[in-house]
């Protein structure tokens, strides 16, 4: 009976402390919360390092942590307080992080890239231990706030050597900044501050994709240097590659046919636009860009062909109606200079006069093209001399024009 009663006692003793012990923590986050409140931060830290040092578990849903780090920050970047303080918060500052992290682990991310911010403003560390730190919080969480990354950025730069790879990752994350806040200029010029010119940006972009080859997103970046570098040549490689592995990315086909275009490899630059308009029967841009390459080619049936699908897409677009009009003026010029000339220039004109009335960008330059053919097309001694009057139709035919099948009205 009497070893039952010592073991009460013991366990109510025990008990005892224990509530002593939750009461006077009660009583220190109280304290600490009432004295943040007020913004009383010098007395409110020394009770948030009493909790942080013993069990912060119960005050996490209070967020004990978030309001100390706020303390933290606002004393050393707001507050006057001494060089004994600045130091001892310099250096509790870290191992205020790993606590948090400790207890918190669903916000290390935030917690570690807070912390690789101080390591380089506040304590001005070793550059490969902020970097380290940075990177960590950046594999954390990829989409840290865009300030952190260009501290990152910033660092790769100032530390890249030909020891080790921070020029490239440099490029690879301001890349992925221009490309995620496009708006934001700072991006771009930082890009093309890596390098000292653009060809040595080309060759930083081929190295890193040659590095990592099946790298899409690496390819990419090599391409999208060369085409800013008007590098066509080496475009091409990483655009044929990138058509390769992901054959449905309509961006790629697109900057490709455009590499074929500018190279002059028109039956490539014809194969990749006819992929575009397998992938995107209803883009009008891929009928144009065709029927323009035959018109360079002088194969100006297949043009109109084109210019005409890309008409059923867009019934009020008015450029393929002017690029129309070219066609006939081109025939026209390829051939003698006869009355069947006259008439084909005269449905160049008819055709300038539709793209004008249309009102959409070519009106104006139609409108000049109308006046400037006046002289080309035919006189009325050309009608009278063939017992034509007005109202009667000619058709327009020939070897030059048998394409054509179209017909005049003569005025």
């Amino acid at each position: 009976m009497k070893r039952k009663f010592l073991l009460f006692a013991l366990i109510l003793g025990f008990t005892s402390s224990l509530v002593i012990k939750a009461q006077n923590d009660q009583a220190t986050f109280s304290l600490f919360n009432e004295y943040h409140k007020n913004k009383d931060f010098i007395t409110a830290v020394d009770y948030g390092w009493k909790i942080i040092n013993s069990d912060p578990t119960p005050w996490l849903r209070y967020k004990i942590f978030p309001k100390m780090e706020e303390i933290l920050w606002y004393m050393h970047d707001c507050m006057k307080v001494s060089d004994s303080e600045m130091k001892m918060l310099n250096d509790t500052i870290l191992y205020f992080y790993n606590r948090a992290i400790k207890y918190e682990p669903k916000n290390e991310s935030h917690y570690t890239t807070r912390k690789a911010y101080v390591m380089e403003v506040w304590l001005k560390a070793n550059a490969e231990e902020i970097i380290k730190t940075y990177e960590y919080a950046l594999s954390l969480d990829p989409n840290i706030d865009n300030f952190y990354k260009d501290h990152l950025g910033m660092l790769y730069i100032a530390n890249a050597n030909e020891n080790n790879d921070y020029k490239l990752k440099a490029l690879d994350l301001y890349s992925k900044l221009a490309e995620t806040d496009p708006d934001n200029p700072l991006w771009n010029q930082k890009l093309e501050g890596i390098a000292e010119d653009i060809s040595e940006l080309v060759n930083i972009t081929k190295k890193s994709w040659e590095f990592d080859k099946e790298n899409l997103e690496k390819a990419w970046k090599y391409a999208s240097t060369c085409l800013r570098a008007q590098d066509y040549e080496q475009a091409k490689i990483p655009l044929e590659y990138l058509t390769l592995k992901a054959p449905e990315v309509i961006n790629y086909w697109k900057q490709l046919a455009s590499v074929y275009e500018k190279l002059d490899m028109n039956d490539k630059a014809i194969s990749a636009y006819k992929k575009l308009i397998d992938l995107q029967p209803d883009n009008r841009d891929n009928y144009l860009n065709l029927a323009l390459i035959y018109k360079r080619l002088e194969q100006l049936s297949v043009s109109r062909t084109y210019l005409q699908r890309g008409m059923k897409v867009d019934p009020n677009w008015d450029y393929p109606v002017f690029i129309e009009a070219q066609l006939y003026e081109q025939a026209a010029r390829l051939c003698d200079f006869d009355f069947m000339a006259k008439c084909v220039y005269l449905l160049a004109v008819n055709t300038y006069r539709k793209a004008a009335s249309m009102g959409g960008q070519f009106a104006s330059t139609s409108a000049e093209r109308v006046k400037a053919l006046q002289n080309s097309i035919p006189m009325k001694e050309d009608y009278f001399f063939r017992k034509l009057k007005s109202g009667d139709t000619v058709k327009i035919e020939g070897p030059c024009y048998s394409w054509i099948d179209r017909s005049i009205t003569v005025p």
